[in-house]
């Protein structure tokens, strides 16, 4: 039952914010590559997009992720978890986090590559590296 509540929240949330920038669905399909009936499908509570999708939604709306989910105009609050530890944080040294911290960057930063551009990247690291 949430699950279809749910979509439906999502669904009504999108078109609102389509609507408040006065976008046409065919404005979102050229900024996503979606199809039009996809977005009203997906509008209408009648299929549940993916989360890739939804970032997809949300860029083409010029919108925060989490406005698709809330209805507000100011990021919910989030709990104070600065003070708890994972059990690697409470393992690593300070040199450990901060390369713990890089390759994370890296990795989010990869993420967003095409695969070919992440092999010339490391074609070119490594050749760095062999020098």
């Amino acid at each position: 039952m949430c699950h279809d509540v749910c979509i439906m929240v999502i669904g009504r949330r999108l078109r609102k914010l389509r609507e408040e920038k006065s976008l046409s669905q065919g404005d979102i399909e050229k900024r996503t590559g979606l199809l039009r009936c996809y977005i009203s499908r997906v509008e209408n509570g009648h299929t549940v997009p993916s989360l890739e999708t939804l970032e997809r939604l949300a860029s083409a709306l010029e919108v925060p992720l989490y406005q698709l989910f809330y209805e507000g105009d100011d990021p919910p609050p989030l709990p104070n978890l600065s003070s708890r530890q994972s059990s690697e944080e409470l393992v690593l040294d300070e040199d450990t986090e901060k390369q713990v911290r890089f390759f994370e960057k890296v990795r989010r930063v990869l993420e967003r590559i095409e695969e070919k551009d992440r092999q010339l990247l490391l074609y070119m690291a490594q050749k760095l590296a062999s020098r």
